[in-house]
């Protein structure tokens, strides 16, 4: 970490006492594809031993290296390759036994989420796949920390409109299931145009098979201590605005290399990546929405918003690769509703819409995070919402993704409370007009010209 004087070292100390940084995950990514066996129970059998062998010591771990550094390390999560490829055989109910065994495993060994019940139809979808799909309601339903994701397109395949039809049925069924929390459920779900195979965070981490046996994938957090260097900035030009964002994310990075060379070194793991993702929280001071306003905006949301937001992730990536030769992941910032309190602010008063966060997720990490809208929005109309963000990534070439939730019983301007970091969330409008001739479509939207650069 180079913490080699006094003054840094105070530096990192006032950073996580009152500028809310800490390690927001340590994510140990683990191989199943060893595990394939036709028979499902010698198959879940074979699942729940190697997580619980590999990961008995992720949380203590974790633990550890909190007290003895005295960085927070808040949560301790596992990801596993793609369950749709380690269930190819199985039908619906198979696939609910493995659902069943992640989140058993998660239990056994004391992390909060497994990451990895996924698929990836990005150009179709095999009868095993259809199978996963189906399961997806139920295994989230009756799981509690199992999450979720479905990759649906991406720049070089285009965009399976097929899969994205039933995934939003499958948001729709997933909320009326988890009703009587809110539609919870939804929050564990997340669809997404070119994942990525490396992501730490949450609802979409899986292990990608082009990953080593076991890896740890640490995602970092520290939007407060972006905002405190941003007050001593005011009125000045966005080339200085730039460059202090780019010299705090390099002193973040340093901290999570720190941590994720110490987990790996102890866990017998290899060293993935760091994840400089400016992931919010509700607490009042962690929030990418404040960044934004401290440049000059009254409000997040307003005019100006997107080139704000431009500017604050791409300093972000440049911080965090000048300080660690494996920066991966998303990495940049993050605009999850219902996780960051100056955008519940912003969507209570108007001034957030939908169609805005749309117009962001154009030049942000990821996507429309954690939006709740009204429970009788149809499905056609969130399998279209889920398409236009989808056609974002994959026009230019990035990772995008929808986790979005319809409340069931909610009503524009109700507030949906999840609890814990995932926060609230204000119901957001969706345009009433019907998009189902357009998702009944169905097919593949095909790939870009730009796709062919071979």
């Amino acid at each position: 970490m180079n913490l080699i004087n006094k003054d840094d070292i105070l530096q990192v100390i006032e950073m996580i006492e009152s500028q809310h940084l800490d390690i927001r995950t340590i994510t140990m990514g683990i191989s199943l594809l060893d595990c394939i066996d036709p028979d499902v129970d010698r198959c879940c059998e074979k699942v729940y031993d190697k997580i619980i062998t590999l990961a008995k010591d992720l949380v203590k771990t974790g633990e550890d290296i909190e007290h003895e550094y005295g960085i927070p390390v808040v949560n301790k999560r596992i990801s596993v390759t793609p369950i749709s490829l380690i269930g190819g055989s199985f039908d619906e109910e198979g696939y609910l036994r493995l659902a069943l065994t992640l989140d058993r495993a998660a239990k056994a060994v004391g992390v909060n989420f497994i990451g990895g019940y996924t698929a990836l139809v990005q150009k179709g979808m095999t009868k095993g796949d259809r199978a996963f799909l189906a399961s997806i309601p139920r295994a989230l339903a009756q799981t509690e920390r199992v999450c979720c994701s479905v990759n649906v397109g991406s720049t070089k395949a285009g965009i399976d409109m097929s899969a994205i039809k039933l995934m939003g049925e499958a948001v729709k069924q997933t909320a009326a299931l988890t009703a009587q929390d809110s539609g919870i459920g939804c929050a564990k779900l997340v669809v997404f145009a070119n994942a990525v195979e490396d992501n730490p965070f949450m609802a979409g981490a899986f292990h990608g098979v082009g990953e080593a046996e076991c890896v740890i994938n640490v995602g970092v957090s520290g939007p407060g201590v972006v905002a405190n260097a941003l007050k001593t900035c005011k009125g000045k030009p966005f080339d200085e605005v730039a460059e202090t964002i780019k010299k705090t994310a390099f002193r973040i990075t340093r901290i999570g290399q720190l941590v994720a060379k110490e987990a790996s070194r102890r866990l017998g793991a290899e060293f993935g990546i760091v994840d400089l993702s400016l992931a919010p929280t509700p607490a009042r001071g962690d929030s990418v929405a404040e960044i934004l306003e401290l440049m000059g905006l009254e409000r997040c949301g307003t005019h100006g918003t997107t080139a704000a937001l431009a500017l604050l992730n791409d300093a972000v990536k440049k911080g965090g690769v000048m300080a660690s030769s494996h920066v991966g992941g998303l990495s940049g910032a993050f605009i999850p509703v219902s996780e960051d309190a100056g955008m519940i602010a912003s969507a209570e008063s108007g001034c957030l819409q939908l169609d805005k966060l749309e117009a962001m997720t154009c030049v942000c990490s990821v996507g429309l995070d954690m939006i709740a809208v009204p429970g009788d929005t149809p499905a056609s109309t969130i399998s279209a919402i889920i398409a236009d963000e989808c056609a974002i990534g994959m026009i230019n070439n990035k990772t995008t993704a929808v986790r979005i939730i319809p409340v069931p019983g909610a009503k524009v301007g109700d507030r949906a409370e999840f609890g814990g970091l995932l926060g609230s969330a204000p119901v957001m409008a969706v345009h009433p007009e019907s998009a189902e001739e357009f998702i009944l479509r169905g097919g593949r939207i095909p790939a870009p010209i730009h796709s062919l650069r071979n």
